[in-house]
This record gives C-alpha cells, sequence and structure tokens, in this order.
C-alpha cells in the first residue's frame, strides 16, 4: 500500500523579536525570503542553513522541505 502524502500549508509564525505570533498560508510554489511582523514590522530574513522564513520562524516546515523529508523518508525504509 503507498502512503499519501500530506503536506500542511497553515503555519504560525513567530517573530524573533517582538514575539506576536500569526496564522500564515505558506506558497506552495516557491520559497517565501522575507517577511513584514504585522506587529513590530521587524523584516524578518530565513536563518543560515534555512531556505525560507518559514522553516526559521514557523511552526510548520515549508511544503518543499516537507516533501523533501517525506520522500526521503520513504526511500530509508
Amino acid at each position: 500500500m503507498s502512503e499519501k502524502l500530506v503536506i500542511t500549508l497553515e503555519s504560525m509564525l513567530t517573530c524573533p523579536e517582538c514575539g506576536f505570533s500569526k496564522r500564515e498560508i505558506m506558497p506552495v510554489d516557491a520559497c517565501q525570503f522575507y517577511y513584514e511582523c504585522a506587529a513590530c514590522k521587524a523584516v524578518l530574513r530565513p536563518r543560515p542553513g534555512d531556505c525560507c522564513v518559514f522553516c526559521s520562524y514557523g511552526s510548520v516546515k515549508c511544503p518543499s522541505m516537507q516533501n523533501q523529508h517525506s520522500v526521503g523518508g520513504a526511500a530509508g525504509r
């Protein structure tokens, strides 16, 4: 039986400057390199080694990383 890949598109972004969190929908076709905090207006950028702001500050990794980990996990079985 094959496993169905389920990608989560909703993530809670938390600003490292002020701690404000906001639920956002992640793009499925691109990485998001910049995000402006709605509370303090800080412009968030990915941490070194991360592909996007969702991977750095989100409650869920971006869709491309979710897919990559799922594929990698299945190959390792």
